[in-house]
């Protein structure tokens, strides 16, 4: 709890004390969305004369508890669902803002080359497997949809406990990446990241489709900015990018 209240007095602090006019937003997104997203904010600074975007990423668990928390926040967009809905029941967001911008994929995936990859869930079990990434499913979406299918598989025992509970999907990338867990689960977004180091072992169908929604946080006194921030987003321009990084049409 201490945690949560310093991070939220640091944004508050470091984004009261920077040069802020009503003109420059606060957009908090999915750790998966970061580059994606940093691209489109240069694009949207240069359609749009006068108006600046500051960036927050982290997993979508950790931006929600910021947001509820009291963090200055203009514009939201979640990896999932239910985040989203959550932000909703506390009444955080405006709710005829939201939409559904972008889908994703789960993937494995190993470091390149790497001798004992597993090439199906099942294989997450083998003797050579015995550290795998998998974001903490209580708050990081991905960790959610990871968790449902290898419930679904009768897996999650068999694996658990080789599981290293990173903090958000890049975590879980970089781990791998470095040969710190010898298999992962990722969106294939990220692992289109670093192709030279990860290597995707297979595309892993989940129950629950990958639907990444975006909404205006209410009383920010931003929300005509916010809105029009969604709308470049949801734009041609905008889904060209996000297409660019490897994001689906919802």
């Amino acid at each position: 709890m201490k945690k949560w209240k310093l991070l939220v007095i640091a944004l508050v602090t470091a984004f009261s004390t920077a040069t802020v006019t009503a003109a420059d937003i606060i957009v908090s997104a999915a750790a998966s969305l970061t580059n994606a997203f940093a691209e489109i904010g240069k694009e949207y600074e240069k359609a749009s004369p006068g108006q600046k975007v500051n960036f927050n990423f982290a997993s979508s668990g950790a931006l929600l508890q910021q947001i509820s928390r009291g963090a200055p926040v203009d514009v939201f967009a979640s990896a999932d669902q239910e985040t989203m809905d959550r932000a909703n029941k506390q009444n955080l967001i405006v709710r005829t803002s939201r939409s559904d911008f972008v889908r994703n994929a789960l993937v494995v995936v190993a470091p390149k080359g790497a001798k004992s990859a597993p090439k199906s869930l099942e294989g997450l079990k083998d003797t050579g497997i015995t550290r795998l990434a998998i974001s903490n499913p209580e708050s990081v979406p991905v960790g959610r949809y990871a968790r449902e299918v290898l419930e679904a598989a009768g897996l999650w025992d068999a694996v658990k406990a080789k599981s290293l509970n990173t903090q958000n999907v890049r975590q879980s990338l970089e781990y791998v990446a470095r040969g710190d867990a010898d298999a992962g689960f990722v969106y294939g977004t990220d692992a289109a990241l670093m192709p030279d180091k990860v290597e995707v072992m297979f595309e892993v169908p989940t129950r629950t489709p990958i639907l990444y929604p975006i909404a205006a946080v209410k009383g920010s006194g931003n929300e005509n900015f916010a809105l029009k921030f969604i709308e470049y987003v949801r734009s041609d321009a905008g889904q060209r990018i996000l297409a660019r990084y490897g994001f689906r049409k919802p």
